[in-house]
């Protein structure tokens, strides 16, 4: 097989495994009888359907590995951005689609195999007894191919054709419980994907017709050469609001704290760590491609980060639900990683091509999205667990439940200690990289702002993944039979789910236990996607001075969670304990207080009124027209009303009443004007034909027709 074949497995075999699975799953039914207390759950299951779609995530993540030791990058070969793979594929969507590997690419590559392999194979026991199975499997491996897809694009054409594709075959993910909660978070999704889809096209035209290219490659020198930067901003802001909307930006961000808990885990973990860093993955190319040392758009990148990071965080302490919350972990966690794309963004001292600043924020963004993939990986699918066995996500339900279950405690304590920054787990080391280059950039005091809230955010996280620990395997549960209950679970989950944490827990160790040899290897293998190609100097992670700021956020998050949760957030009860309550205001959610009333009240009435307005001004200046510059002429012999149609007709019908009065109505004749008649009816007739031609409405509906035709000739010509 061929390297450029061997691309085209890697993005299009996820959407031909996809309908096997499906096929698998509809017409092969079969499968071990369960024995036990596992016969109810298993009914339905089918293990063909169940094992293909292991098998098919497993050949994926083989291929990718595979694919990535092809490159050059990953054995010490300098040059470029690291690329070393094209792949075109013309006459596709008009404009043809087009992929390549790098160093970047294939380490996301590999990552999206693994989590998708995990949830495969949790999948299989968290599905047991859920209907629409077969739906759930088919999309979620055309997901995998989707995401596959904007990473390995080589043009922003093509990323955005998988964006779209991504954002509807996930949009099942959501919705595929069918709950009310469901269909309302999917909705909200889908409305968020689909505007943020719209508002990146609208970029993507502008930016090609300044441009005249959106190969990524090209962009950097073509964006040196422009002279209207006006214009490349306003393309560079419209795909902003494309690409934040995925990942998950504030205030864009609605979407992730519904999605999340009404997701089946799998899917939440693939959500979370994977779905959001694709719209980082965009962001990056703006950022490294169009902007790159911009102070404007770097400072801007700095103002929406600091808001998501700091957002998430504080939703995260105040929520009780156990997905809702790592959902608004995630939120935090992409507000750190854009703070370290907004200070690559920041021009370098001495106008020298790069600081000491840029290539702490490049390894530090690349590796905290992997971090976090990984992290939320762990963390999702131990969520998951506890939902399979406990049926609730509430933390005053579920309390206690981990107590006595060691593979589970280990597992989610090192998800809650890497992503907290805790030294010589990998959150610490990529939390490490973004701080320093905040403190070695310096600057004013808005930078000394951004520097605090950065530790004050990452001790929130401290804070409330400490709330989570403790109330899932430290503290008891009110109820002392539900104790007794989870305490008497042995085996809560079976072998597969087992590997399916356990791996994924042991990746994440083993990933972070050698920041030197593994770390910065792979960084260095990433940021040749940035346009950096130098190394960089060595960090010394453990070192009194660089640990400074992981104390200073573990010294808050103690002090967040030991006098605000454990006094504010917990309630006493009429027995005398205590239950956790969620104490933000009702009124801030943002989907409620302004976009819902704003897109379903406001906007409309506004519109509205504007388009009545419009229409009232043109039919205005067409009288106005006619009365004046227009004015109608008389015809030679102008008839005193109706047309030459019109008379003709009425005279025939005049002679026919003529004829029945004279003969068959004799007795009652009639007498009527029927010149007059059709003049009157005709009239009518042309005075409605023109309100409609000249009203808006009229207008745009015939611009629809156009639109709709002119997208289907594309499609299908």
């Amino acid at each position: 097989m061929s390297k450029e074949t061997g691309l085209a497995v890697l993005v299009f075999w996820p959407f031909l495994a996809g309908l096997l699975v499906w096929a698998a799953g509809n017409f092969c039914h079969g499968g071990r009888k369960a024995k036990g207390r596992e016969a109810g759950q298993e009914k339905g299951q089918n293990h063909l359907r169940d094992g293909f779609a292991v098998g098919a995530s497993a050949a994926e993540l083989a291929m990718a590995a595979v694919m990535a030791l092809w490159l050059p990058v990953f054995s010490g070969a300098a040059g470029g951005d690291g690329a070393a793979l094209y792949l075109d594929i013309p006459e596709i969507c008009g404009m043809g689609l087009h992929f390549t590997l790098d160093g970047f690419r294939a380490v996301y590559g590999c990552v999206a195999a693994f989590m998708w392999m995990m949830a495969a194979v949790f999948s299989r026991e968290y599905l047991m007894g859920h209907h629409n199975q077969n739906r759930f499997y088919l999309f979620l491996l055309w997901t995998l191919g989707a995401t596959l897809g904007v990473f390995l694009s080589a043009d922003l054409y093509t990323t955005f054709v998988f964006f779209e594709l991504m954002s509807f075959t996930s949009y099942v993910w959501v919705v595929q419980e069918e709950s009310k909660a469901a269909l309302k978070a999917a909705d909200t999704y889908l409305a968020v994907a689909v505007t943020g889809g719209l508002v990146m096209l609208m970029g993507i035209f502008l930016l090609y017709h300044q441009l005249g290219t959106l190969e990524i490659r090209e962009l950097s020198e073509a964006a040196a050469g422009c002279t209207d930067r006006t214009v490349l901003y306003a393309a560079g802001g419209c795909m902003l609001f494309g690409f934040g909307a995925k990942a998950g930006a504030f205030p864009l961000h609605v979407w992730l704290p519904k999605a999340h808990p009404v997701a089946p885990a799998p899917a939440s973990a693939l959500l979370s760590g994977m779905l959001t860093k694709t719209g980082i993955y965009g962001i990056l190319i703006l950022s490294s491609r169009l902007f790159f040392q911009e102070e404007a758009w770097g400072k801007l990148l700095l103002l929406i980060g600091v808001a998501t990071m700091l957002g998430g965080a504080l939703l995260a302490v105040f929520s009780v639900d156990l997905k809702r919350t790592l959902a608004c972990s995630s939120m935090s966690q992409i507000g750190f990683i854009l703070v370290g794309v907004g200070m690559l963004s920041l021009p370098a001292a001495g106008n020298t091509a790069t600081s000491i600043h840029t290539m702490l924020a490049a390894r530090g963004t690349v590796l905290h999205m992997v971090n976090h993939s990984l992290i939320k990986l762990v963390l999702f699918l131990s969520a998951g667990i506890v939902f399979m066995n406990a049926h609730s996500l509430n933390l005053n339900d579920i309390r206690g439940f981990g107590r006595k279950k060691p593979l589970l405690a280990g597992s989610f304590l090192a998800g809650a200690l890497a992503i907290g920054g805790i030294p010589f787990f990998g959150g610490y080391v990529s939390k490490t990289l973004l701080h320093e280059s905040i403190a070695v950039y310096g600057g004013d005091t808005a930078m000394k702002v951004v520097e605090a809230l950065f530790l004050f955010s990452g001790g929130l996280t401290v804070g409330y993944m400490a709330k989570l620990f403790v109330a899932l395997f430290i503290e008891k549960n009110e109820d002392s039979r539900r104790q007794e209950a989870y305490d008497g679970m042995k085996r809560y989950m079976n072998r597969g789910t087992a590997f399916a944490l356990l791996g994924s827990g042991l990746l994440l160790l083993g990933w972070g236990a050698f920041p030197h040899a593994v770390m910065e290897r792979t960084a260095g293998a990433m940021q040749g996607f940035l346009g950096l190609t130098e190394n960089g100097e060595a960090v010394s992670y453990f070192s009194l001075e660089n640990m400074r700021g992981a104390m200073i956020s573990i010294g808050i998050g103690a002090l967040v969670y030991l006098f605000f949760i454990r006094r504010f957030l917990l309630r006493r009860t009429e027995k005398g304990g205590a239950e956790y309550v969620n104490a933000w205001p009702r009124w801030l959610d943002l989907e409620e207080l302004i976009y819902r009333p704003l897109l379903l009240k406001v906007l409309p009435t506004a519109l509205g009124i504007l388009c009545r307005l419009l229409d009232s001004l043109a039919d205005c200046t067409v009288v106005l027209l006619r009365k004046t510059v227009y004015r109608d002429s008389k015809l030679p012999r102008e008839r005193p009303e109706g047309n030459l149609f019109t008379e003709a007709l009425g005279t025939f019908l005049n002679a026919v009443q003529s004829a029945g009065n004279h003969t068959w109505r004799r007795g009652k004749p009639v007498h009527r004007d029927y010149v007059h008649l059709a003049a009157v009816k005709s009239e009518e007739i042309r005075e409605t034909n023109h309100i409609i031609q000249r009203s808006l409405s009229f207008g745009l509906l015939l611009v629809c027709i156009g639109i709709a035709l002119t997208l289907f000739y594309i499609i299908w010509w």
